[in-house]
């Protein structure tokens, strides 16, 4: 198998061990989830899928952010508490990922589970050097770290552009270095605050996903990914402070999906363009989105025009039609071992369905009842 690494920004074997550790950004829960997500974690499902048929077992990690800026602003604006409303959409988000036909999560833990080797972890990057305190908070210092940068491969000023534009407070006059990020950070009046060394506050963004990644695997996982607008600052800040802290390797291959786009610019919360995996699935049969999203190589931007389900409906029906068999199995596996390209095993189903081959077993591999 071969698959693009973000980190390389190259097409590198992917060789993992017998058990294959994974680690993927999960939602903040705090509204319904969206195509986004659904085509980011599909493509992971799909990466599984694959691994287990080559005789790996797989653990896969999706977090749950319960404790963040987003979160508890959307908490108060409904006079809710935060972990209530957190409880609330990660059920709903579960439901609508199941029906999708994802595969379940080795562990799915949430941030507040995990202040306890939060804290030890900032202990850690403190006692290293890499990190100081300032007006009641804790940073991390870039300047103390040579390889920051090195997973998204940008220069100085587009990572300061992109930290400004993505909730890194930039002109935060504590820093040292407007890059610096926050590791703990006091608590307003009414946000949740535990008890630490550095005064009562609660974690940074950033810092969960590596307590969480070392508590369930290790300082060293096989595989780490998200969508590509997580490869900075968050993967990056992640990669720096865990490195910092254990001196070791973090991530082996780091691997990102595409986003999705809707009228030609990205779909997101706050342009307020989003379309909701609930909504799609009370019209369309999960299998038929499915494959809706598979149509498309996962590196790449998504164009979501409702057609694309729409043909994808009539795609599945003719895969039906040609029954059981193992038709086109070997090309998918070829397909999906060349950096996970499922427009053309997609295709291979096709032309096997077309030629009179039962494709049972190839759909199968897919995630796809046939």
């Amino acid at each position: 198998m071969r698959l693009y690494d973000t980190a390389r920004r190259e097409i590198v074997p992917f060789d993992p061990g017998r058990v294959v550790t994974m680690y993927t950004c999960g939602i903040t829960p705090y509204d319904a989830a969206h195509l986004g997500h659904a085509a980011t974690y599909l493509t992971y499902d799909v990466l599984q899928r694959r691994l287990r048929d080559l005789g790996h077992e797989t653990r896969c990690v999706r977090n749950v952010t319960d404790v963040d800026d987003d979160i508890l602003a959307k908490a108060r604006s409904l006079g809710v508490h935060y972990l209530d409303l957190a409880t609330e959409e990660t059920a709903r988000f579960d439901r609508q990922m199941r029906a999708l036909g994802l595969l379940e999560s080795f562990a799915e833990p949430r941030a507040s589970s995990a202040v306890p080797e939060i804290l030890g972890f900032i202990g850690m990057v403190l006692s290293s050097g890499h990190a100081y305190r300032a007006g009641g908070a804790v940073y991390f210092d870039v300047s103390s770290f040579p390889r920051f940068g090195r997973v998204s491969g940008l220069s100085r000023d587009e990572m300061r552009a992109l930290a400004a534009e993505r909730g890194g407070r930039v002109d935060d006059p504590a820093k040292r270095d407007p890059l610096d990020f926050v590791l703990w950070q006091p608590s307003l009046a009414d946000e949740p605050a535990w008890d630490s060394l550095w005064g009562p506050g609660r974690p940074g963004w950033h810092i969960e996903c590596s307590a969480l990644a070392m508590r369930e695997f290790g300082p060293t996982i096989d595989l780490h990914g998200g969508g590509t607008d997580l490869v900075f600052p968050h993967h990056e800040c992640e990669a720096a402070q865990s490195e910092a802290a254990t001196g070791e390797t973090f991530v082996r291959h780091w691997m990102h999906v595409g986003m999705v786009r809707l009228g030609g610019e990205k779909m997101a919360k706050s342009r307020g363009n989003l379309v909701f995996v609930g909504d799609l699935l009370a019209t369309y049969e999960p299998a038929a989105l499915r494959l809706a999203l598979l149509d498309h190589h996962y590196r790449s931007e998504l164009d979501w025009e409702e057609r694309l389900v729409e043909a994808a409906t009539v795609r599945l029906a003719a895969w039906r039609r040609a029954g059981q068999g193992d038709g086109a199995l070997g090309e998918v596996r070829a397909r999906l071992d060349d950096d996970l390209d499922t427009p053309r095993a997609l295709r291979a189903i096709d032309a096997a369905a077309r030629a009179g081959e039962g494709v049972s077993h190839a759909c199968a591999l897919l995630g796809v009842e046939p």
